[in-house]
């Protein structure tokens, strides 16, 4: 359980009444995974549901923490410490505020603009030097919440675009795998989004909700 192993984390909140909200764009993208890799979620250890098998030839452990967003460093770094895999291979899928909807772009390191989960998981890990898979969900219409507008569902219109979306940034997470940060970025930077939004100052997909909470 050592060695080239990568940890794969899907972002999101537990239960039926958050799966379809835009918070929750990691779970549909480490979902779209696990189809790939024909591996089945299972209840484990540190509060996660995780499932193992090969992506893009290479050994994964794809994870969803089973606790609220604010609290997704916990399982995280219980994963990362149980199957010695180093924050250099370690993958995070979120939603992105700060990008408008449609939009798919990889990092490592930097902040966390505000979200909640990648808060919670730099604090557990202790650094934030690993991989980052960000999906854009565009800002608020209005004066709307943030931390209202990620725990609403993808409108009609985005539901639609949904599928291609998810199936694309999963897409990005193997090229990441196979390819290394700098040429996925190169293949799936380039593409204009089709769908509206704005990018903005994120102010925490999820906002700065207390501690447990879905935000």
């Amino acid at each position: 359980m050592t060695g080239d192993r990568w940890l794969i984390v899907g972002l999101g909140n537990p239960g039926p009444a958050y799966a379809g909200n835009r918070h929750n764009a990691g779970y549909m993208v480490a979902d779209e995974l696990a189809a790939r890799m024909g591996a089945r979620f299972r209840a484990g250890k540190f509060q996660a549901a995780a499932a193992e098998g090969r992506l893009a030839g290479q050994p994964v452990t794809l994870a969803k923490p089973m606790t609220f967003m604010n609290l997704s460093g916990g399982p995280v770094a219980g994963l990362s410490g149980y199957y010695r895999v180093p924050a250099s291979r370690l993958v995070v899928i979120h939603d992105e505020l700060d990008l408008p909807f449609g939009t798919i772009r990889l990092k490592c390191g930097g902040g966390d603009n505000g979200h909640n989960g990648l808060r919670s998981i730099t604090t557990s890990l202790g650094t934030r030097d690993y991989y980052r898979i960000r999906f854009g969900i565009g800002r608020p219409p209005g004066r709307m919440d943030p931390a209202a507008f990620v725990l609403r569902d993808f409108s009609t219109a985005e539901r639609k675009e949904l599928p291609f979306l998810v199936d694309r940034a999963a897409d990005a997470t193997e090229a990441l795998l196979t390819d290394g940060l700098a040429a996925a970025q190169n293949a799936f930077h380039a593409d204009v989004p089709q769908a509206g939004g704005s990018a903005g100052d994120a102010r925490g997909p999820g906002g700065s909700g207390d501690a447990g909470g879905p935000g």
